[in-house]
């Protein structure tokens, strides 16, 4: 099940490559990418609807991990979609409003399902039984999102595809935010100007949060009137990545126990270590010449 579950996904994230490559427009790759993701999904439906679990394990794994998968990338693509087909045309202040409004949306959405939301990110499972096993559904719950296929759907596993959907679409809104007023970055004809070969970024992105973070706390950049997600645009665009989920990593960081500033402790030493290696050399060459001149002088 694992096996062909898997082989459904890497297919349809194949399409959806060819997608980007094919289609003229954001609005059109947004709306075929939509299409492919409802086709991988039915046909995921059909295999399992014929499929015996083997056991409460396997089911609990399917609606838990592989479902979402699909069901997640579908109901982002549809948000943006719509994001883009209502965007305003012009006015920087419409534009932020526009944003802001969908990012108040979202908020509302993780408010309301606040238990559930925390019960996702602890990555706990205590409740995974009852959560992601079919015939577990509670009518007292409040569950505006279970199915009416109830061999297809669990009580919450549409809710967990629209929160990891919802999770992305705030962060793209963030990005979005961040490049209003910012067109400066772009050229005549759409793409990103950097005199420079853009520079890979060998760190973890928790590292890359803990120094963006860091930047802007210490007001090291613009005194500190910057906002993270500007400093976060900025970064993506230099090394040409993405990051995800900023929030909660910095959630993670201020979790650590022994050493919460893990990439911070590991720059001042290597540093620490690079000048002193500088000092040993200066030191090494000093005694050289020193050494040369004494040699020199009883010549």
């Amino acid at each position: 099940m694992k096996t062909t579950a898997e082989r459904y996904y890497a297919a349809m994230e194949s399409q959806l490559s060819e997608a980007i490559l094919n289609e003229s427009t954001l609005t059109e790759q947004y709306r075929v990418s939509i299409l492919i993701c409802k086709k991988a999904m039915t046909k995921l439906k059909r295999y399992i609807s014929s499929y015996a679990f083997a056991d409460s394990a396997e089911e609990i794994y399917f609606f838990k991990e592989l479902k979402p998968l699909f069901y997640s990338k579908y109901i982002y693509f549809i948000n943006i979609y719509n994001f883009l087909m209502q965007l305003p045309p012009c006015g920087e202040e419409a534009i932020r409003a526009y944003i802001n409004f969908h990012l108040s949306d979202l908020q509302r959405f993780f408010d309301n399902n606040k238990a559930f939301y925390q019960y996702y990110r602890s990555r706990s499972t205590h409740m995974d039984a009852i959560y992601y096993t079919r015939g577990s559904f509670d009518v007292l719950m409040e569950l505006e999102d279970f199915e009416e296929d109830e061999q297809y759907s669990t009580s919450h596993d549409y809710k967990l595809s629209k929160i990891i959907a919802h999770e992305k679409f705030r962060d793209y809104l963030i990005l979005e935010m961040a490049k209003v007023g910012n067109e400066g970055l772009l050229s005549l004809n759409g793409q990103k100007v950097f005199p420079f070969k853009h520079p890979n970024w060998t760190a973890s992105q928790t590292d890359a949060v803990e120094l963006l973070y860091s930047l802007k706390s210490s007001g090291a950049v613009n005194h500190g009137n910057i906002d993270i997600s500007e400093l976060v645009a900025i970064f993506e665009f230099v090394f040409q990545t993405e990051l995800h989920e900023t929030y909660h990593k910095l959630l993670d960081i201020s979790r650590r126990k022994k050493d919460m500033f893990i990439f911070l402790n590991r720059l001042r030493n290597s540093f620490e270590n690079f000048i002193n290696d500088k000092l040993a050399l200066v030191l090494l060459a000093a005694i050289t010449a020193l050494f040369t001149a004494a040699t020199y002088l009883h010549s």
